[in-house]
């Protein structure tokens, strides 16, 4: 029987997967285990494949023509493959929850993330990524998107929402996504909950 090529399978998954995507050993524990996976990285590196974010973290880079040098990868992205990497639950907070839902345009100093892992920071290209640790009823049995919103209320702070905000998180939401946030929130502090109701309801309700 011939030997698995393990190189060459995820060599082919990386090719296929889309510019900037990041990649942590355990995204290929299906084709092979983590150590072999990262000698992978490692050939695949050195071949200009893919490019080292952080130790043990990759990403498919993408050069700008322009600029003359490769973007940088999404700090959302690599926050998601550490997150992954560790089995951690995360979600976005404070200023980086109110860029990622547009509640802000002003790029975040620091990519903050509660977590129900450990606290950690990490930094590349000019970019730093901190978890924070969180209680379980924070993230734990919320989809992602119950807690981002979440974490944007509580960033904003209850004084500071107005009827434009709701609409704008109103319009960020599915139909689908209302209804599980109002099942989902029950649990959050009062206040917010109040505005995940109004923002879930609609106008028209």
């Amino acid at each position: 029987m011939a030997r698995p090529n393990y190189l060459a399978e995820i060599k082919k998954r990386i090719e296929k997967s889309k510019t900037g995507d990041v990649f942590v050993a355990v995204d290929f524990v299906d084709i092979t285990d983590k150590k072999t996976v990262q000698m992978a990285f490692l050939r695949l590196e050195s071949n200009s494949i893919i490019k080292r974010v952080l130790r043990g973290v990759y990403y498919k880079p993408e050069y700008n023509d322009f600029l003359k040098e490769y973007v940088a990868p999404s700090p959302s992205l690599v926050a998601g493959a550490i997150a992954r990497n560790f089995g951690w639950s995360v979600v976005p907070c404070g200023d980086t929850a109110l860029n990622i839902l547009g509640l802000s345009t002003q790029v975040p100093a620091v990519w903050s993330y509660v977590s129900d892992g450990t606290y950690k920071e990490y930094s590349f290209d000019n970019t730093t990524i901190k978890f924070k640790r969180t209680t379980n009823k924070e993230i734990s049995k919320l989809s992602y998107k119950t807690a981002l919103i979440i974490q944007a209320l509580k960033a904003l702070g209850k004084e500071n929402i107005t009827y434009e905000i709701i609409e704008k998180l109103r319009n960020s939401l599915t139909n689908e996504e209302k209804s599980t946030a109002l099942i989902e929130a029950k649990t959050a502090t009062s206040w917010i909950y109040e505005y995940i109701k109004e923002i879930a309801r609609g106008e028209n309700d």
